[in-house]
């Protein structure tokens, strides 16, 4: 399995975020902060074993139960990223059918007749 690419940075520390939100939730452990974000624990586990990132659903929970707000969560695991790149595929529009291109065009060249 490739490894996601913020799990690859140096700064990265899922734990510090992970200690945080207990501490400010008054939490005893990961299995309440796993019931308290509503995910199973292995998620957790994973996060802290950095075998799994923290996705942007998981990072919104957390918002949305400690009230600590996105960029501090992200300072937190030490995600310093400030943009996000999307794949090729992604904001392209799909490739029309050829048949469906020229006729396009030519409904676009008759002069309409609707006045």
């Amino acid at each position: 399995m490739a490894e996601h690419a913020l799990v690859g940075q140096e700064t990265y520390d899922p734990n510090r975020l992970l200690d945080t939100l207990l501490q400010k939730m008054s939490l005893k452990n990961d299995a309440a902060l796993s019931r308290a974000l509503e995910v199973a624990p292995p998620v957790i586990s994973k996060i802290r074993h950095r075998r799994l990132p923290v996705g942007a659903s998981l990072l919104i929970r957390m918002h949305e139960v400690s009230g600590m707000n996105i960029r501090e969560l992200r300072d937190l695991m030490g995600d310093r990223r400030t943009k996000y790149r999307l794949s090729d595929a992604q904001g392209k529009p799909k490739p029309m059918d050829q048949n469906m291109a020229s006729s396009q065009q030519q409904q676009q060249q008759q002069p309409s007749s609707m006045h």
